[in-house]
């Protein structure tokens, strides 16, 4: 039974499993990204209040709304914070500028709101879709960061962008992984300021394009970490899953350009669960739980017993998404608020609403 807005609740019951534990990898938490594309949300308090029942300790928005902020503090969960890629121009351009937006969408907030990370922009590359952005990622990141650093939070915010698998010419084997020589001159002065800060890469993985891309060559149980056996050989590597693979591809792609102490965080990771091949809600569920799982510590072949923080993409279907159908699927819950899936988190699982009315 759906969570509805218009009815006085007295008593708001979770059904099935008890929490109890926290969703954390080590130290840090297992996100979920929180996109508003859709015309049929809950409200920002409803959306805090449903992270916080399940237990999901970080978050990720794409763009600094004022409620999800304010419903946000003394809430305990972490934050990736978006600068839009449509503001990146001004904030590139105008250190005041920059200054005014971490003022009013950090600053402002930072008593009581657990910023961990602000990502300037997302998916910019000088080729493809958002190539007219490329040249202001890197000015902006300056900005915003001498801004934090201003407001002395360099310590508790790390300044980074989010990229994704396209930046890479070659992918595979893993052990190949470099930039394409069309973006290197855009990324490799992006990975001298991370590591300039101390900061980490943050990077949306997706293996469901992938395979959806190249179902020739790729296997869907390679996809879903279901493969019974290894499927990938590389040198002394051994690939059993296509998200190692993609994440991997990427280390080996950093250490060639110098940024071989840089941490990778997975900004984004998710599977559809219709409007496209292979999206199902049963390979959806898999994808989801065994992703959960894998990312608790097992590591990479690359990088072997080490949690790999991870923010699941997304916390709801959107409506309003545009692009192919498959990007208005991606929900862990519905609208409504309902869990589409059970999926065991570290001792908690999501679960359905039970709204009980007392008289």
């Amino acid at each position: 039974m759906a969570l509805t807005r218009n009815k006085p609740l007295v008593v708001v019951l979770l059904l099935g499993f008890v929490i109890m534990s926290t969703l954390t990898i080590g130290a840090q938490s297992i996100g979920v990204c929180y996109g508003t594309n859709g015309n049929n949300l809950p409200s920002a308090s409803q959306v805090i209040n449903l992270y916080k029942s399940n237990g999901i300790g970080s978050m990720r928005i794409y763009d600094p709304n004022s409620d999800t902020l304010q419903a946000l503090k003394g809430a305990g969960i972490e934050l990736i914070l978006d600068v839009p890629n449509t503001s990146l121009q001004s904030l590139a351009s105008d250190a005041s500028a920059a200054a005014t937006w971490v003022q009013n969408n950090v600053v402002n907030y930072a008593s009581n709101v657990k910023f961990r990370y602000i990502a300037v922009g997302n998916e910019v590359l000088p080729t493809g879709s958002n190539a007219q952005y490329a040249q202001c990622v890197l000015p902006a990141m300056k900005n915003v960061q001498s801004a934090i650093t201003s407001a002395d939070l360099q310590g508790q915010i790390k300044v980074s962008t989010a990229t994704y698998s396209s930046v890479l010419g070659t992918s595979y084997p893993p052990s190949a992984g470099s930039f394409s020589s069309d973006v290197s001159s855009f990324i490799n002065p992006i990975i001298s300021f991370l590591a300039e800060n101390g900061s980490p890469l943050l990077a949306n993985i997706y293996p469901y394009f992938s395979y959806t891309g190249d179902t020739q060559n790729i296997r869907l149980d390679y996809a879903l970490f279901t493969a019974s056996g290894v499927v990938v050989p590389d040198r002394s590597y051994q690939y059993q899953n296509l998200f190692d693979a993609l994440l991997d591809a990427l280390y080996a792609a950093l250490e060639k350009a110098g940024g071989s102490n840089l941490q990778i965080v997975v900004s984004e990771s998710g599977w559809p669960s219709e409007g496209g091949t292979a999206a199902t809600v049963d390979n959806a569920r898999t994808y989801y739980s065994n992703l959960i799982n894998h990312v608790k510590g097992a590591g990479t072949p690359r990088k072997p017993g080490q949690a790999i923080e991870t923010y699941l993409f997304a916390m709801f279907d959107e409506n309003q998404k545009t692009g192919l159908e498959t990007e208005k699927h991606f929900g862990l819950f519905t609208p409504s608020q309902e869990s589409k899936y059970q999926i065991t988190m570290q001792g908690l699982e999501l679960n359905h609403w039970c709204v009980v009315e007392l008289s």
